[in-house]
Order: structure tokens, then C-alpha cells, then sequence
């Protein structure tokens, strides 16, 4: 759904705010207008709009009341309140009935264009159905999580397991791997699937401002805080909250976390009184929490309050099968964005697609095929389309001194840890850019002769130290180096 064709209800008694929303955002939305609550209430009947803008005060009934009574027939609509009295007891009730936010009259342009595309993020959030597998390979449509692997059969299973019940989830894996997809599936597939679903990311926010933005603040609690303001645990009572990049919240932030998973309770900044909030937390992390808990930098107690169920989302290299449904999905998904006819996919292009690492993993895959697509000329997807791209994603071998004398002695006859599967993936990918080889070019000795150079040349001609980087025999390197003509290379014993 483009932000075209997303709807905003503006509901106010005057008709100047009501004309000013279309000539300001008209463009970018689809305007619905209505002048009273009593009318607002029969529109978000007969047009369920995404996002609500409406004043707290008009004649008839008023905008808390409206809310209250919109929950009820819409709880997935976004509302964002207004008024010219910041301070009244209207405003604050209405804020705790669930408005997403709200803003002064005459409200700043900029201000209500950033907050409009942020309601909007949370009003398609909540309403776009992730859907996934099952056993039998039913498949949900609209949005869905690709794979039919056996580590993804687990997930599945997970997910369908945790949805209904209203337990903490923490959702694991490396950066890409799809997290907010999981935490969303969940909550498409619970009993909270009506009420709100608000996502945060930990650490896209300040360390200052993350605490109000989860609790929220009373007016006076800080320079510049002119009027309270609902946290997001408070905006997201009845429903889901997803804390992303969990890893990243601060130790104190994490205290008050922990109250709210343990007795229901928050306290704003600025206020000696705390109430009750009924949330489901869903939290995701790329960290090995284990290792922050044993450096001191997480709560032990909160890890194990949120570790309650564990979804591990699998790497992309741990799938590699999934990638033809994956390519699939993308190249379908892609065409339609772009208004083109779908390109036909090469066996040997998805085979060489299967052949990367993916350290950017299913994130790094749509990016890939967004950008063939968007260069693609003709219909027919082919390996020299897709390569470029692979060939920029190669990852760089890197060894510090300190990497060399971590490698034991007697490293000969072992494998030293440095050199792990993404380079050697790497290497291969060069090979296949660029087939077929020379006559008389064995791949072997290519990749052997370019090590060798790149190993001396890292540690300044000295044979001893390339011995030990590459775990083979000083005696081995000499004869390489004479087979080779490495004999230039000056040494340093």
C-alpha cells in the first residue's frame, strides 16, 4: 500500500483546519473530512480510514468521547489528537484511552508531516497480515515469511505455539534475518490482533529520550517538557509492544522494564504515582545477550524474564534452500512495485545466488534483486545481471597482528580459526565472475598463488609469519614462493 491511497480522517467544527489538511496533505493522502463526532463515528464505520486526526473540542460530542467510542468499533486506527488547551484533563483522558499522540493548534507543518507518516507506519503495521507456512505448505497471503527449510518449519512451529498466549518472546538472529517479521506474525496470529502493535527500535533512539519514550512524562519533568506525554507502554495499553535491538537499552531503562514485566506497573518521569498497563512485550536483539548479562552491560533478571519462549530466526546461509522461494517472492514483489512485467529467473543465476554467503542475509537478498530489477534490460534475469552486485558484497579479509599471535605454534597440521567460510565463499564467487578460465589456468594454483602474495606482502616478505597465518610449513612457503617468482619480495627475518 503506497501513502497515496492511505486514508486520513480529519474531523473538526472548522472548516478552515479541515481545508487546510487537503491543501497541505492531499497528495500524500487520501482525505476523508467530517465535521462533528457524531459524523466521524459513521465514517470510520462505512470507511475504516487508517489514520484519524480530529480536535478534542467541537461542538456536540466531544473528541475524548468520539475516541472512546472509535476504540471500539476501530481499535487499529491510528488517532492523533488536537487542541488549543494542552493542559486540560480532556487532553490527558483521551490520552490514556489510547490516542497515538497529540498536537497544538495552530499545529507546526513539519511536526504533523513527520508525526502523520509515523501513524501511518503503525496503522499498516497493524493491519498488513504476516503469513507464513504451515506443515503443509498453506501459505498466508499479503506479507509473508519465505521458507519452507527445515530451520524455518521450526519457527513456524514456534510462532503458532507462543501467538495465543500472552508470554514475553524474544526473538534472536543475525542483522536481516527478518525479527519484526516474526514479532508481527505473532501478534497477527493472538488475541491482540485488534488492539495496537507499536514497534521501537532501541537503538535508534537517544539513551536520554528512550526512557520517556517508553513511560512518558509529566508536564515540569525536564526543561522543555511543557506538557505531559504518554509513553508508548501507556499508548499501546490492551495490545503489543515490540522492542527491537533489546541489546541496546540502557541499564536503567532496563530496571523499569523489568518492573513493567513483573507487576503491570509504570511510572512517568516527573510523577511519584505509577498505574497499571496491560502490554505483551515481543523483543528482538542480533547480541548474545549471555555474553552482555556476563560483561555486566544487561539485566540477568530481565534476560530471563523475556527469555520466557526464545525464536531463534535462522541465518540465510543456514537456509540456502529457501533462496529459489526467496528470489521468487522478491522478483514477484519488485515487478509489481515497479509496474513491469515479472522477469524470468535463470536457473543459473538463482544457483549462483545460492552460492553467496549473505552476510546481510535476507535484507541483503531483496536489496540485491530490487536493484536488478530496477537496472534489468529485457525479461530474462541472468548470472552477469546478478553478479556485479555479489562482486560488491565480497567481504574483505581481515587480520590484525593480534590475530597472528592468537594462532599457535604448531598451527601446521590445523586450521586456524581466522579463515571462516564467508572469505573462502568469496574466492569462489571471483571463480565463477570469471568463467570460463584461461587455457592452462588451474583454479588451484590461482587461489594459491594470490593467498601466498597477499600473505607475504601482509606480513613484509616474512616467511616465518606467512607460514603461521596460512598454517602450512615454512619449508611449504619456500617452495611456493620459488614456483610462483615470489622471489621479490623482500624478506624479513
Amino acid at each position: 500500500m503506497t501513502e497515496g491511497n492511505t486514508t486520513l480522517l480529519v474531523v473538526d467544527d472548522d472548516a478552515d483546519v479541515v481545508y487546510s489538511f487537503k491543501r497541505l496533505f492531499g497528495k500524500d493522502y487520501e482525505i476523508i473530512e467530517a465535521f462533528s463526532g457524531e459524523e466521524a463515528l459513521e465514517v470510520t464505520k462505512s470507511r475504516d480510514p487508517h489514520v484519524v486526526v480530529m480536535d478534542v473540542r467541537m461542538g456536540g460530542m466531544s473528541g475524548v468521547e468520539t475516541l472512546r467510542k472509535m476504540r471500539e468499533i476501530a481499535p487499529r486506527t491510528v488517532v492523533i489528537l488536537m487542541t488549543a488547551y494542552g493542559t486540560t484533563q480532556s487532553t490527558i483522558e483521551a490520552m490514556r484511552l489510547g490516542a497515538f499522540d497529540y498536537v497544538l493548534k495552530p499545529f507546526d507543518v513539519a511536526q504533523m508531516r513527520e508525526l502523520l507518516a509515523s501513524a501511518r507506519r503503525v496503522a499498516l503495521d497493524m493491519r498488513r497480515t504476516v503469513g507464513y507456512p504451515s506443515s503443509q505448505g498453506t501459505k498466508l497471503v499479503e506479507e509473508e515469511i519465505i521458507g519452507l527449510s527445515r530451520p524455518m518449519q521450526e519457527v513456524y512451529k514456534l510462532i503458532g505455539r507462543v501467538a495465543e498466549s500472552d508470554l514475553p518472546v524474544l526473538i534472536t538472529g543475525e542483522s536481516g534475518v527478518g525479527k519484526e517479521l516474526v514479532a508481527r506474525a505473532i501478534y497477527q496470529h493472538s488475541a491482540r490482533k485488534e488492539n495496537a502493535f507499536l514497534a521501537i527500535n532501541c537503538a535508534a533512539i537517544p539513551e536520554q529520550l528512550l526512557e520517556s519514550e517508553l513511560f512518558g512524562y509529566e508536564r515540569g519533568a525536564f526543561t522543555g517538557a511543557s506538557l505531559p506525554k504518554p509513553g508508548k507502554f501507556e499508548v499501546c495499553n490492551g495490545g503489543t509492544l515490540f522492542l527491537d535491538e533489546i541489546g541496546e537499552m540502557p541499564l536503567s531503562t532496563q530496571k523499569k522494564l523489568l518492573r513493567v514485566l513483573e507487576t503491570g506497573d509504570i511510572e512517568k518521569i516527573g510523577s511519584t504515582r505509577s498505574h497499571k498497563v496491560d502490554v505483551r512485550v515481543l523483543a528482538a536483539t542480533n547480541k548474545n545477550l549471555d555474553d552482555l548479562v556476563a560483561k555486566g552491560e544487561f539485566r540477568s533478571d530481565l534476560y530471563y524474564r523475556l527469555k520466557v519462549v526464545e525464536i531463534r530466526m535462522p541465518s540465510l546461509r543456514e537456509r540456502q534452500e529457501d533462496i529459489p522461494l526467496l528470489v521468487e517472492y522478491f522478483v514477484a514483489r519488485t515487478s509489481r512495485e515497479l509496474n513491469r512485467d515479472k522477469p524470468f529467473v535463470t536457473r543459473e543465476a538463482v544457483e549462483l545466488l545460492q552460492s553467496h554467503s549473505w552476510p546481510g542475509n535476507v535484507r541483503e537478498l531483496e536489496n540485491l534483486v530490487k536493484n536488478c530489477l530496477v537496472r534489468l534490460h529485457g525479461n530474462v534475469l541472468h548470472p552477469e545481471d546478478v553478479m556485479p552486485f555479489l562482486q560488491k558484497a565480497r567481504p574483505v579479509l581481515s587480520v590484525t597482528e593480534q590475530d597472528l599471535e592468537k594462532v599457535p605454534a604448531d598451527s601446521v597440521s590445523q586450521t586456524p580459526l581466522i579463515f571462516k567460510r564467508e572469505y573462502i565463499q568469496a574466492l569462489f564467487d571471483s571463480i565463477l565472475a570469471n568463467q570460463p578460465l584461461p587455457e592452462g589456468l588451474d583454479a588451484f594454483d590461482l587461489i594459491e598463488r594470490e593467498l601466498l602474495e597477499m600473505a607475504l606482502r601482509y606480513c613484509r616478505g616474512n616467511k616465518s609469519k606467512a607460514a603461521k597465518l596460512l598454517g602450512i610449513s615454512r619449508n611449504t612457503v619456500r617452495k611456493r614462493v620459488t614456483k610462483y617468482g615470489f622471489d621479490s619480495v623482500a624478506e624479513e627475518e
